[in-house]
C-alpha cells in the first residue's frame, strides 16, 4: 500500500497548492467535493455496483464558510503528516485532535466524519480510499471460520504467519481492520455471509463449513469496510460465489444485503473496491416464509419497515434494476410481516444446519440478485 499512500501525499499537496494559488491570485479558494447521497448514484450492472454520478458540493474560503473551509485544510494538513511519519488515526482519534485547532475544532464527531468522508470521496476520484490518507476504521471488522488459511505478516520480523480458520476450536478469526496486506489459500466452493453473531456461532459449533465446504463470514449487521473488502478479495481472487444469508425485513435487505453487494450512497465513492458484485441473496426471503411455514414466527412490519422498503422501491437504482427484488419488496409489504434467522429455531434448534441451509443451496440459481 505504500505506492498509495505516496500518491496519496502528492494529491493533498497537489491540493494545498491549488488553493494557494488561488489566494496568490486574489481569488477565494475553493475544493469540489462529489454530493455523497443516494441521489448522486448510478447503478451499473455491468460491473454491479454503485458509482457516483456528477454533482458536487463546494467549500468555499467566504465569510459563510470560512471555518468549514479551514476544517478541510486542518484535516488535510493531519493526513499529509500522518502519511510523512507513516502513522494513521481512527476517526474518533481525528475528531479529538481538532481539539487542538482553537476555533477549527469540531463540534461533534459527526461533523468531523463529514469532513473526512469529502476528502475521501475526493481522493475516489484518484482511485484512492481513506485508508491511503491514513484514516482507518475502529469498528470491529467480524469474525470468519471455516476452509480458508491466511496468511499475514509480523509487523516486528516481517516473516509470514498463518492463521487456519478451520483449527481454532469455538474461536474464529477477526478480521483485522485493513486487510491488503493478507494473502488466502482456500478450497471453499463458496462464501456465506451471515448477518447475526448467534446465527455465525450456530453454523460454526456444528461445523456446517466442514460439510458444506465453504468459508463463514459474521457480518455483525451493516458489514464494516474491512469485512467488504475482505470478502470481495476472496471472492476475486479464488473465484467463489458469496450467498448472504441475512433477516427477512427491509433493513436486512435495503440496508445489510444491498450494501455489500453494492454500496450505498454514502459510501459509492468505493463501490468499486468494496462491493461485492458476486453476492447473491440466499434467505430469509419473503417466499422462504410460506414455504417454511413461518408465519406464525414472524413480526409485524414497523412503520420505519415499511418506510424503507417503499424508499428502496421508489428510489434505490439497485433495486429499479432488478424486477425479481421489486416483486419480493412488494411481497413483503403484503404479507405485512417480518421474519429473523432465528425463526427457523421454530421447527427444531439445528433445523437450519440440516434442513434450510442444504435446501436452499441445492438450488443457488433461484438466489435473488
Amino acid at each position: 500500500m505504500r505506492a498509495e499512500r505516496e500518491h496519496a501525499l502528492k494529491l493533498i499537496e497537489r491540493l494545498a497548492a491549488e488553493v494557494d494559488a488561488a489566494i496568490a491570485r486574489g481569488e477565494l479558494p475553493a475544493l469540489r467535493f462529489p454530493l455523497r447521497t443516494l441521489g448522486n448514484v448510478v447503478y451499473d450492472p455491468d460491473r454491479g455496483s454503485f458509482s457516483l454520478g456528477p454533482a458536487r458540493k463546494t467549500r468555499t474560503l467566504s465569510a459563510n464558510g470560512a471555518r468549514s473551509f479551514a476544517q478541510v485544510l486542518r484535516m488535510m494538513s493531519l493526513a499529509r503528516q500522518m502519511l510523512r511519519d507513516d502513522d494513521y488515526a481512527s476517526k474518533r482519534e481525528a475528531y479529538y485532535v481538532s481539539k487542538n485547532w482553537g476555533d477549527c475544532g469540531f463540534h461533534g464527531q459527526p461533523e468531523s466524519d463529514d469532513v473526512i468522508d469529502d476528502l475521501e470521496a475526493l481522493a475516489s476520484l484518484d482511485g484512492l480510499v481513506r485508508e491511503h490518507l491514513g484514516f482507518v476504521p475502529e469498528e470491529h471488522a467480524g469474525s470468519v471460520a471455516g476452509r480458508l488459511v491466511v496468511l499475514d505478516t509480523d509487523p516486528d520480523t516481517g516473516e509470514t504467519t498463518e492463521v487456519d480458520c478451520s483449527a481454532l476450536g469455538r474461536g474464529a478469526y477477526s478480521i483485522p481492520r485493513s486487510v491488503e496486506h493478507l494473502t488466502f489459500r482456500t478450497d471453499a466452493r463458496f462464501v456465506l455471509a451471515i448477518e447475526t453473531g448467534g446465527m455465525f456461532q450456530r453454523l460454526h459449533s456444528h461445523r456446517f463449513w466442514r460439510t458444506a465446504q465453504c468459508v463463514l463470514v459474521e457480518m455483525g449487521g451493516v458489514p464494516t469496510r474491512a469485512i467488504r473488502r475482505f470478502v470481495r478479495r476472496l471472492s476475486d481472487e479464488h473465484d467463489l460465489p458469496v450467498y448472504c444469508f441475512v433477516d427477512c425485513d427491509p433493513y436486512g435487505i435495503a440496508n445489510i444485503y444491498r450494501t455489500l453487494k453494492v454500496g450505498s450512497g454514502n459510501s459509492a465513492h468505493v463501490s468499486a473496491s468494496f462491493s461485492v458484485p458476486r453476492a447473491r441473496f440466499l434467505g430469509v426471503t419473503p417466499q422462504d416464509i410460506v414455504d417454511f411455514g413461518l408465519d406464525d414466527a414472524t413480526h409485524p412490519l414497523q412503520d420505519v419497515d415499511i418506510k424503507r422498503a417503499n424508499d428502496a422501491l421508489a428510489h434505490d437504482p439497485f433495486f429499479a434494476a432488478h424486477p425479481q427484488w421489486t416483486a419480493a419488496l412488494q411481497q413483503l409489504l403484503a404479507m405485512g410481516v417480518r421474519a429473523e434467522q432465528q425463526a427457523l429455531a421454530k421447527w427444531g434448534l439445528n433445523f437450519v444446519v440440516h434442513e434450510y441451509l442444504p435446501r436452499k443451496l441445492a438450488a443457488p440459481e433461484r438466489f435473488l440478485p
